[in-house]
């Protein structure tokens, strides 16, 4: 599927470049920073997601609304702006990855003051916060994701104990890759599924709504969301990658059929009380990048 995915997108970009080599713009600091909250906010307004906050209500959270997620993202682009600000001036290595360590713990502990202590973003500011730094030194896709795993792989040298968090439990539980696995692999499910399908979906004239729930789908088919398995287990990953499968094989949500389809997994995942929270922070790293790829539609 991703090797065809891939073909597909080399030849709807109608040149000789690949999708690895397309260009992402440079851009200052403040800039980076701005797209990446942007991200954040276009991902928690997308609607309608299956078992997720949306504009339509919770999903399959208790403690959490779209508020409080525009909230949230809004508060956490000053931290981003710092990140950028560092990656600009300090190269690739143990330093720089030490600053983004710090600066992150900053964000998060700001994301929990601006939310009263409820985990929206944790996820995504690793994931954007690795981007935006990369993000100041690539010129291509390909050397994006490979700065981005460059930083990923170092050891953080300012972290003075390892948090049992909710996800690395999880992880340990199931045997699981987790938000720190894809980003030290270069973001694969990104790369190979997210940010392919939405090229895709655009370019065969889907709505940018539509385009945008199909991104995330390709996404949902492969991961293993360490969110949907902390609250339904193995089942629940077999039943979100499986369900999303199926939308997608029916043209994606453009069409009648994939609605049906898209409105019976938001079914199976609450009745699963299962949200794939790790998938949403997966889209917002791919609005984020696309954002940098100038193939954004009007």
């Amino acid at each position: 599927m991703t090797i065809l995915l891939k073909l597909v997108m080399t030849i709807l970009l109608k040149d000789e470049q690949s999708l690895d080599t397309t260009k992402v713009r440079r851009l200052d600091a403040k800039s980076l920073a701005r797209l990446a909250a942007q991200a954040l906010k276009q991902e928690a307004t997308l609607s309608p997601k299956p078992a997720l906050v949306d504009s339509r209500g919770s999903g399959a959270h208790t403690d959490m609304d779209v508020g409080l997620l525009m909230r949230s993202a809004h508060c956490l682009e000053p931290y981003f702006c710092k990140m950028a600000e560092n990656a600009i001036v300090h190269p690739i290595g143990s330093e720089l990855r030490r600053n983004i360590g710090a600066i992150g713990r900053d964000a998060e502990q700001a994301m929990r003051q601006e939310t009263n202590g409820v985990n929206t973003h944790k996820g995504a500011i690793w994931a954007l916060g690795l981007l935006v730094a990369a993000a100041t030194k690539a010129n291509t896709l390909d050397e994006l994701f490979n700065d981005a795993a460059r930083l990923a792989n170092l050891p953080d040298e300012g972290l003075k104990a390892v948090y049992l968090s909710n996800g690395l439990q999880v992880r340990h539980q199931y045997g699981l890759s987790g938000a720190k696995e894809e980003a030290q692999q270069g973001f694969p499910h990104i790369q190979e599924l997210g940010l392919p399908m939405l090229f895709i979906s655009r370019a065969r004239g889907d709505s940018e709504s539509d385009a945008q729930l199909n991104a995330l789908l390709a996404i949902m088919t492969r991961l293993s969301d360490t969110c949907v398995a902390s609250r339904a287990g193995l089942e629940g990953v077999k039943t979100m990658q499986k369900g999303a499968n199926a939308v997608l094989d029916t043209g994606g949500t453009g069409t009648l059929l994939g609605r049906q389809l898209l409105n019976k997994l938001e079914q199976d995942l609450l009745r699963l009380n299962a949200s794939p929270g790790g998938a949403a922070d997966l889209l917002a790293a791919t609005l984020f990048i696309d954002s940098l790829t100038h193939q954004t539609s009007n």
